[in-house]
């Protein structure tokens, strides 16, 4: 069997994946107390480890073949900016040179390596990139909706894969049918409040009433962001990209809500017995940061296929 580590390992997106793949994941590092708390206790058999994976030992490391990492992805995304002066940004991309670290010493057969698109376009991705081939790595990056591999939400993300070979290694991903946002929705569940309730925002009000006109009674709507934001989206699509803070809400008839936290992770294809924390705001933090597990399920079995 295949054993890999995880690095940047979150709630364990990348490892739930590579899990249902057939790949044993046999270690696990991130810096946040309280990610390696849930993956722990989702993974129990891996090794943890809490730290900043720019000063791990990676001497003390188990034996494995495959490399998974998702490095702080702040610092290149649009949606928060990426200003250059400003050193929070810079040491959340820096958190990338952790890969070259650990592949120099533990010299993985592959890596699969996720971010967002952005990431080539950081002015150290030339760098970057020539360290891993430095390594004798081929990079083959791809840039994939996660829709398009059966999750039901719109979420373009890069997958860099780093292998050991002659040349790139550029899988063949079959394309999924999408999965409307309907399949994840509970209409049962929930905070409801009236969409007519006082105080409730004029922005909000119209763009319900932009959503009824175009859907009907039963629609998502974001809070904030743009898009979807004057119209609504039906639950006949994917749902757009979930974020590490509440940002689509469900309209039914005159009541609406924000989508629940079980909602969230199925929205990023967690399994329903994913153990996590009882706090709303931190459940749909470490969901909106983590990998869709059928997303690294896909790309991972592609990978085994293709080496």
């Amino acid at each position: 069997m295949i054993e890999a580590i995880d690095l940047f390992s979150g709630l364990g997106g990348l490892t739930q994946g590579a899990t249902d793949a057939g790949v044993k994941v046999v270690y696990a590092a991130n810096h946040w107390p309280e990610a390696v708390r849930w993956h722990s206790a989702n993974h129990p058999h891996a090794t943890h480890a809490c730290q900043d994976l720019r000063q791990a030992r990676w001497a003390d490391m188990p034996r494995h073949d495959l490399g998974l990492a998702a490095p702080c992805c702040q610092g290149h995304t649009r949606a928060r900016g990426k200003g250059a002066d400003n050193p929070e940004h810079d040491d959340s991309r820096s958190t990338a040179w952790a890969v070259v670290d650990c592949a120099e010493s533990r010299k993985q057969d592959a890596w699969v390596i996720e971010n967002v698109p952005e990431f080539m376009n950081w002015t150290l991705y030339p760098a970057w990139a020539q360290a891993m081939k430095a390594l004798g790595y081929q990079l083959a990056p791809h840039i994939v909706d996660c829709a398009d591999l059966g999750v039901p939400q719109h979420r373009v993300r890069l997958f860099m894969i780093a292998t050991k070979s002659k040349a790139p290694l550029h899988l063949q991903l079959p394309r999924y049918e999408h999965v409307p946002a309907r399949s994840f929705i509970d209409f049962d569940s929930g905070n409801w409040s009236s969409i007519e309730k006082p105080g409730r925002a004029a922005s909000t009000i119209n763009r319900v009433a932009n959503g009824r006109r175009k859907f009907g009674d039963r629609f998502l709507m974001p809070y904030y962001g743009s898009g979807s934001g004057l119209t609504g989206r039906s639950l006949d699509r994917p749902v757009g990209t979930i974020t590490t803070r509440d940002r689509w809400a469900v309209v039914d008839g005159n009541r609406m809500r924000m989508l629940t936290a079980d909602e969230v992770l199925a929205a990023q294809t967690f399994p329903s017995s994913t153990l996590r924390p009882n706090n709303h705001r931190l459940t749909v933090h470490m969901a909106g940061n983590a990998v869709p597990p059928l997303a690294g399920k896909r790309i991972i079995q592609a990978l085994k296929e293709a080496a």
